[in-house]
């Protein structure tokens, strides 16, 4: 699972704009039980990512480029734009595990649709979000 941090971040305004660092550590830290534990039962989300351990990723750009990872949830800091970096890391996956299932956590139209043409399945934020 790759998750677009700064779209999911971005989902509520619950003033992440103030510190967009703390905000991305506090979605880095919601982020562990999923990966431990799998998301809940929803319609809205594939039944092979309710069975843990999911392989979790979550990718940062901008000021959020500082998060360090934590167990079972690595960090990527795009160096650019974080849609090109994860559609870079979605192709990446299919090419190396074509078997392997990849869903990317994003509300952003534009990117949902670029990863579909790879092969990936798509979620809105609120699947990760409590």
């Amino acid at each position: 699972m790759v998750v677009d941090g700064a779209n999911v971040v971005g989902s509520v305004p619950d003033g992440w704009w103030r510190d967009r660092l703390a905000a991305n550590e506090r979605l880095r830290d919601a982020l562990v039980p999923i990966a431990r534990e799998g998301l809940p039962d929803r319609a809205d989300v594939p039944e092979w990512v309710r069975r843990p351990p999911l392989d979790v990723l979550l990718v940062v750009e901008g000021r959020a480029r500082a998060v360090p990872p934590v167990e079972d949830v690595p960090v990527t800091a795009a160096p650019g734009s974080g849609d090109d970096t994860i559609v870079d890391l979605v192709a990446r996956a299919r090419a190396e595990a074509p078997e392997r299932p990849v869903l990317v956590v994003t509300a952003d139209r534009e990117l949902r649709e670029r990863v579909r043409k790879l092969g990936a399945e798509v979620a809105g934020p609120k699947a990760v979000r409590p």
